[in-house]
């Protein structure tokens, strides 16, 4: 059987209830989100929210998560790092993160781009009033 877990990385048990936890999530989590599921599901596992801040420099590190801010936030969120990517349009009242069908860059060859330029990413975020909000 094919372990789930990427090679490369000490696979504690703390670990891979976090790597878990992002696997399931709808869209990028902060230290704290992940601190409180953690403690939802580990069984009793001892979880301190330095412990979250570690494993996520760790997985940073390896390349396993994406971290991003959004405007006006100062928190860093975390996503898995699966290849690809998501835009979010976000709620400027409640800051619910809603992700985009598409990507509106996809034409964009990386590696090229204006003179002198090279292209090596991007990063769009929407901003307006979920349907809850703006009722």
């Amino acid at each position: 059987m094919e372990e789930k877990y990427p090679k490369g990385i000490k696979w504690t048990k703390q670990r891979k209830i976090v790597y878990d936890i992002l696997d399931l999530a709808n869209s990028p989590m902060s230290s704290a989100e992940i601190y409180e599921e953690a403690t939802k599901t580990a069984d009793g596992e001892n979880f301190a929210l330095s412990t979250i801040y570690r494993i996520m420099a760790a997985f940073e590190e390896q390349s396993l998560v994406i971290k991003t801010t959004f405007l006006g936030e100062e928190t860093g969120l975390y996503e898995l790092n699966r290849g690809e990517h998501t835009h979010f349009a976000i709620c400027l009242k409640c800051h619910k993160r809603v992700p985009l069908d598409t990507c509106p860059f996809m034409h964009i060859q990386y590696g090229k781009g204006p003179k002198n330029f090279t292209i090596t990413g991007h990063k769009l975020e929407i901003y307006g009033y979920c349907d809850k909000c703006r009722a």
